[in-house]
């Protein structure tokens, strides 16, 4: 049995899985609140002590830089190493892996009803590939071919400079500088940067906040609130701001996608992306996405599909897991 993990800001997520040839077969999952247990040796022995069984080996996926198989997560207080948990868990050894290269891993194991497509190009099956997942924080990460297979490897690109590219955007930086040291595109590109981004424009006069959505944001979880009254056409501030972060997220898609000449296609994961499908299948995003200059027909080729399965980070642990032992 294989013990995957896939470990953010917000969420933990571990499940049991088994391994039967080719295929991963989720057996038992469980999901807690990140920041209620202590570290995620607690979260482990939790859920094993919910689902006892005889472990072979275990992949995790967390966010942030893992080096020399130990991660202090980006997003959450917790420090992992992975001879500490291999040791708990009498295993020979613990794969520790970010949690977009776990994201990586499990888009091979994704079927076509997986995905929402936002831009069907002329895929090239043995080029690059990008995955960009908007969440608490920003993740990115790559594919490249072998000969094989791709095989994915971890970037921190999400901490990159923020760069703006209109009037709007430059204001929005200055703004957002008075505010953090430094300005990266994960400050606007994740659930906190969406937040951000509605503060600008309230607090810069671009639209005003009805005091029913003031009284909302005091009392509800800000990122959501915005959303939900962007979708549903209550209010222009919160409209705004959601048009706003999808230009952004396009943008910096584009980015990732010419810095590693996606050719094979650009995956969008994360919590964010599915819940505002709608808004990213509109032109917004995908203008912004190929608004590169002469390197526009070149992005206009790239297939670019949204996850809309939430396992794939886990089911990407337990295959990295997998391919580890053969």
């Amino acid at each position: 049995m294989i013990l995957a993990g896939d470990i953010g800001g917000t969420n933990t997520r571990l499940a049991l899985v088994d391994a039967e040839g080719d295929e991963l077969r989720i057996a038992a999952e469980k999901t807690f609140p990140s920041r209620e247990r202590a570290s995620l040796e607690a979260a482990v022995g939790e859920f094993l002590a919910l689902h006892p069984c005889d472990l072979t080996r275990a992949t995790i996926g967390i966010a942030g830089p893992v080096r020399n198989g130990r991660c202090e997560a980006t997003n959450l207080p917790w420090v992992v190493d992975a001879k500490s948990l291999a040791k708990r868990l009498r295993l020979e050894r613990v794969g520790l892996i970010n949690d977009l290269e776990a994201n990586a891993y499990g888009v091979a194991l994704l079927r076509a009803k997986d995905f929402v497509v936002l831009n069907r190009g002329a895929r090239s099956p043995r080029g690059n590939m990008a995955v960009i997942s908007a969440g608490t924080g920003l993740g990115e990460a790559g594919m490249y071919w072998d000969g094989t297979r791709h095989r994915p490897f971890a970037t921190e690109g999400g901490h990159v400079d923020f760069a703006p590219r209109s009037q709007l955007e430059m204001e929005l930086l200055e703004y957002s500088m008075s505010r953090y040291r430094r300005v990266s595109w994960e400050r606007l590109i994740s659930g906190p940067g969406l937040v951000n981004i509605y503060q600008f424009l309230r607090d810069t006069g671009k639209k005003e906040e009805p005091s029913w959505l003031a009284e909302e944001m005091r009392h509800g979880d800000a990122a959501p609130v915005i959303t939900r009254n962007a979708l549903e056409g209550n209010s222009p501030l919160c409209l705004q701001a959601l048009e706003v972060f999808v230009s952004l997220y396009g943008a910096e898609a584009g980015n990732l996608a010419l810095k590693l000449l996606a050719t094979g296609g650009v995956v969008l994961g994360g919590g964010i992306a599915p819940r505002i499908i709608s808004k990213l299948k509109e032109p917004e995003f995908m203008n912004a996405f190929t608004a590169k200059g002469r390197m526009k027909p070149l992005l206009q080729d790239m297939p670019v599909r949204v996850i809309m399965n939430p396992r794939t980070a886990l089911l990407g642990a337990a295959r990295h897991a997998a391919l580890d032992a053969e």
